[in-house]
């Protein structure tokens, strides 16, 4: 029933049981924080264990832990196998840290009590269109992250997390033959860049990111083995970049940031390219359909209220583009869970 027909509406059973679930949905949200950050994925990767036990390996009370291990039972996270005895499903098992992918730290960074915050503060980004964070918190979520290095970590594990659940797409979806010097522009602790190097093995890259994030890069990059093909550039991506790369990749940077400052990036790029060079942009784009594009969409609320950027659609990356020197010359999507594209640009 379209309830614009006219004024009658009848509550429905299912109707009460879907706004319900999706009214009540941040308490599984929190639920899954809390299991997480104690770690309970991880200490249930070997096989059924009692939520007794549970509570006294991390440190709880177990009337309480049990109650929560109950509902994300609930969810399809966890099974109860015998009475206060559980097991991970498969599902669950997607939160355990020594799998590749493993969201567990994207619960942990996205339940993250700063950030947590900021979505109570919803309704002020919608009445001004300012970005939360800096009105809870008073600096920038990047600054804040640099001010609380272990918050950072756990956001440089799910944006690393994040990356290698696309895998090797992108070396499948595009050709890096001929590519000299390709410049990962905010490119973390390097995971996408060396995915990239160890498929191209003639290739050199520049990882370059902020100082205090590309610190902790090293470790990584010799265990990919390609640390002897990368540089490591720290800097500021707003004042420049390396200079002299063929291609200027940005994997989920240009969407943190506002239309201003997004092309301030690429316009940087644009200058320390030659006339020959290319940026390709890896990002999700709102398409029409927006029950497709729902994670997208939820993305996009994301960046309203904690980063101050926003989710774009094609047309609007290629304005984008535009008014930074370029030209958008193809879009190849990735086909990968995220809704990942490739944005590729070329100077004008």
């Amino acid at each position: 029933m379209d309830v614009s027909d006219g004024p009658q509406y009848e509550l429905t059973r299912e109707h009460f049981q879907r706004l319900n679930r999706l009214i009540g949905g941040y308490r599984i949200s929190r639920a899954i924080a809390v299991v997480v950050g104690l770690g309970i994925p991880d200490l249930l990767a070997g096989g059924p264990r009692n939520s007794d036990d549970l509570a006294q390996a991390t440190k709880t009370r177990a009337s309480a832990l049990y109650r929560v291990l109950r509902l994300l039972v609930g969810v399809g996270l966890f099974k109860e196998v015998a009475p206060r005895e559980f097991r991970l499903t498969p599902l669950g098992a997607g939160l355990r840290t020594d799998i590749p992918g493993s969201m567990g730290a994207m619960a942990l960074m996205h339940l993250d009590s700063a950030k947590w915050r900021s979505w109570d503060d919803l309704l002020f980004s919608v009445r001004t269109g300012e970005t939360a964070f800096p009105h809870v918190h008073g600096v920038e979520i990047f600054d804040y992250l640099q001010q609380h290095p272990d918050v950072a970590e756990v956001f440089q594990q799910a944006m690393t997390a994040n990356t290698a659940r696309s895998g090797a797409a992108i070396t499948q979806a595009y050709d890096f033959t001929g590519v000299e010097r390709l410049v990962d522009v905010g490119g973390g602790h390097g995971l996408f860049l060396a995915t990239i190097l160890q498929a191209y093995p003639t290739l050199r890259g520049v990882l370059f990111d902020r100082p205090e994030v590309v610190e902790g890069a090293s470790m990584s990059l010799i265990a990919a083995g390609i640390a002897d093909r990368c540089e490591i550039v720290g800097g500021d991506f707003f004042a420049e970049v390396p200079e002299g790369g063929d291609i200027y990749l940005l994997r989920q940077i240009i969407h943190d940031w506002d239309d201003a400052r997004a092309t301030l990036i690429l316009a940087k790029c644009r200058r320390a390219m030659p006339v020959s060079g290319k940026a390709l942009v890896v990002e999700s784009a709102i398409s029409d359909d927006y029950q497709q594009s729902l994670p997208v969409l939820q993305l996009d609320l994301e960046m309203l209220v904690n980063f101050g950027g926003l989710q774009r659609t094609e047309a609007e990356y290629g304005t984008l583009f535009a008014a930074a020197g370029f030209r958008l010359r193809n879009v190849i999507p990735l086909g990968d869970s995220a809704q990942f594209s490739i944005f590729e640009a070329l100077p004008v």
